[in-house]
């Protein structure tokens, strides 16, 4: 529903400001035949009725001026233009445009109390000879309500855009003056031209607005649509010079003979056009806001590439860093199993033939796919000593964790999915950080296992770019906010002193890591500890995993948000980790679609060759971004050919994604656990 109002308030304003108007009235000249014109009309008055019957014209009376005024009111030259009629007692006609009354009503306001003309001049200044019938019914229309909302009264008089002099119609021009008829309104064109559009001069204005003869003329000029210095110029000689030879000013009514125009518009009307205003302003207020916000998240979107790249350079230089003496003794596995029989056997051979001393306890969740009796079959087959089964009624993965912490016989503790695959040397490297005694936990490396197809390779390049990427951040700033499920090390006296995994998050790994992290503990990023895990291979699945993961983070965001006011680790966290998280993984994906819409519009109203420009510049620097984090990972760059396509589907997947979570959150409600559906396309890796 957002998203359509802000479409609505964005195309209402690209039609109000960049459909129409780009060029002045004289500079689009009328083309066609003339056949339908009645030739009392061409070689008539300036002032037309075209309605059924015989065509009528009038000509302002002899040594009558009708002074006009076209494209205002404009707020620097229309305050000037009324100041000095008044300093010369002229009145005169003023043809306004309904984007600017609804920008500047005041200024229309004023037009009327000091005794001018109002009158219509289209709503964006179509042209109204060439555009549709129902655009043409709408210009009108919209033009005579925001008349009414702005000054109280509507007016039956008329100059279309870009018209000239009666001689120059054509029979196109005549079949809109026929329609502007129907309409209720009289056409008032020009006898004379001032040219000021032009800017040729003030003498050169001065020259073409000279009657060449005592007959009575409706003289054009502007009071917008540019710089109106040499209007206004002009305007100060012109007038004391005509009056000097005799001619009068009059507002058009007054200048042909006929009755005053202008009425009271009606309640219903006037409510009416002072809505319409109103939401012209607020389309203006959205794009000027959408505007900064384009800024602001452009702004983000550049700092977050700086950033990372450059912590995950310095990150790079410390891979030689050792964190103590080599860490030897054994290691407790804890694999929670919630109907895992597609992968559980490879991820129980890849554990059993890594290169450090193990045990791997599997915690079967109450699983009703036999994924139990797998392992247990395993383990009789090929004499897997080191490798044991507890059986629990379901209870939820936190509950299974802490199950298997409780049966750890070691100090050391590593938690593995179900559906993850280990390098035979992952085990070692990931526990090496804890030689360091501050180290409570350790982030693994977890890579994307099943990589064909476009979805596949979209979550290989996500891992990569984003996930690793920002790990290597938070290790620099000492404030992970996330060890992954697939592939985490903890130290036992760290999770006991917390009180084990909570449940009351969808996001256990997330918790408990920030949990971690308030308690004083540090948490690193060691990139050598390799895990391949199953990536969801439909939208469907993906939907719900991340759904899970997002809503899950939100809720941990907010259960730790009391380390923005600690000290030390925790706050270093709080200030850091919290912060950033809040700025590129909330508030970004929430202006994503923004600046999704804000290019369709700048696509369709602005320069779209700018628009396309910008766009071609943010998925350069990804795929910059992508060319050094995959050399990082020691990953071939080939997938990378998909990151332009992953703009259009993927990264709207991720941003509803967002967006539904922090709806769901703000609403209270509480999700339910999503698990993922498991395919068994990972195999372990072969060892000697």
């Amino acid at each position: 529903m957002l998203l359509v109002c802000l479409s609505t308030m964005l195309l209402l304003n690209g039609y109000t400001h960049h459909m129409f108007g780009a060029e002045p009235d004289g500079a689009v000249k009328s083309t066609g035949g003339s056949s339908t014109v009645p030739r009392s009309i061409v070689t008539g008055g300036p002032v037309i009725d075209a309605g059924p019957g015989v065509p009528r014209s009038v000509s302002p009376h002899a040594r009558t001026i009708a002074l006009t005024f076209d494209d205002g009111p404009d707020p620097v030259w229309t305050p000037r233009i009324l100041d000095l009629l008044r300093a010369q007692k002229v009145h005169a006609t003023f043809f306004v445009v309904g984007t600017a009354v609804a920008a500047h009503p005041e200024l229309a306001r004023r037009i009327v109390a000091e005794g001018h003309q109002i009158a219509v001049h289209s709503f964006t200044h179509a042209n109204l000879s060439t555009t549709a019938g129902w655009r043409r019914s709408l210009e009108l229309r919209q033009s005579q309500l925001i008349l009414a909302g702005a000054t109280g009264v509507s007016t039956t008089l008329l100059r279309p855009p870009y018209s000239s002099e009666p001689r120059a119609l054509t029979d196109r021009d005549w079949a809109a003056l026929q329609q502007i008829r129907q309409a209720g309104y009289l056409a008032v064109l020009t006898s004379q031209d001032s040219e000021d559009w032009r800017r040729p001069g003030t003498d050169q204005v001065i020259a073409n607005s000279m009657p060449r003869s005592t007959a009575g003329q409706v003289l054009l000029m502007h009071d917008a649509g540019g710089d109106r210095s040499e209007t206004v110029e002009a305007l100060s000689k012109l007038l004391p010079r005509l009056k000097a030879r005799g001619f009068r000013f009059a507002t058009v009514s007054d200048a042909v003979g006929l009755p005053d125009p202008t009425r009271q518009a009606g309640l219903l009307d006037r409510g009416r056009g002072l809505a319409v205003i109103w939401v012209m302003r607020i389309s203006d207020a959205v794009l000027s806001l959408l505007t900064w916000l384009l800024y602001a998240a452009g702004a983000l979107s550049v700092l977050r590439a700086i950033t990372t790249v450059v912590a995950a350079r310095r990150h790079a230089r410390m891979r030689d860093w050792t964190w103590g003496p080599p860490v030897t003794e054994p290691v407790s596995v804890i694999v929670p199993a919630y109907n895992e029989s597609a992968g559980i056997e490879a991820a129980i051979r890849s554990l059993v033939a890594s290169d450090h001393p193990v045990e791997v306890i599997v915690v079967d969740d109450g699983s009703t796919d036999g994924t139990a009796d797998l392992v247990e079959a395993l383990i009789r087959n090929e004499g897997l000593r080191w490798v044991r089964v507890i059986r629990q009624p379901n209870a939820g993965k936190p509950v299974a964790l802490n199950t298997g912490l409780r049966a750890a016989r070691y100090e050391l503790i590593v938690m593995v999915d179900g559906d993850t695959v280990f390098e035979p040397d992952a085990v070692r490297n990931l526990v090496q950080p804890f030689a360091h005694p501050s180290v409570g936990a350790v982030s693994g490396n977890a890579k994307v296992g099943n990589r064909r197809g476009l979805l596949g390779r979209w979550q290989h390049i996500e891992y990569v770019i984003g996930f690793n990427l920002d790990r290597r951040l938070f290790d620099l700033a000492e404030c992970m906010p996330t060890v992954p499920g697939a592939v985490g090390g903890f130290r036992r006296t760290a999770l006991e002193r917390i009180g084990g995994l909570s449940d009351v998050t969808l996001a256990e790994d997330t918790d408990l890591t920030m949990a971690l992290c308030r308690d004083g503990w540090r948490v690193v990023y060691e990139e050598s500890a390799v895990a391949w895990t199953e990536a969801p291979a439909s939208l469907g699945a993906l939907w719900r995993q991340r759904y899970r993961w997002c809503y899950g983070t939100l809720q941990a965001m907010w259960k730790h948000r009391g380390a923005m006011v600690q000290r030390g680790t925790a706050g270093k966290f709080g200030r850091r980790g919290l912060t950033y998280l809040m700025l590129f993984q909330v508030l970004l994906p929430l202006l994503a679609p923004v600046v999704d819409v804000f290019a369709i519009y700048g696509l369709v109203f602005l320069n779209p060759v700018r628009v396309m420009s910008v766009w071609l510049g943010f998925v350069l620097l990804q795929l910059v971004m992508g060319f050094y984090a995959f050399r990082l990972d020691g990953e071939r760059a080939g997938p990378l050919w998909t990151l332009p396509l992953q703009q259009f589907v993927y990264r709207q997947l991720m941003y509803l994604v967002v967006i539904q979570s922090v709806f769901t959150a703000l609403a209270g409600t509480r999700l339910r656990w999503q698990r993922m559906e498991r395919y068994g396309s990972l195999q372990a890796p072969t060892t000697s």
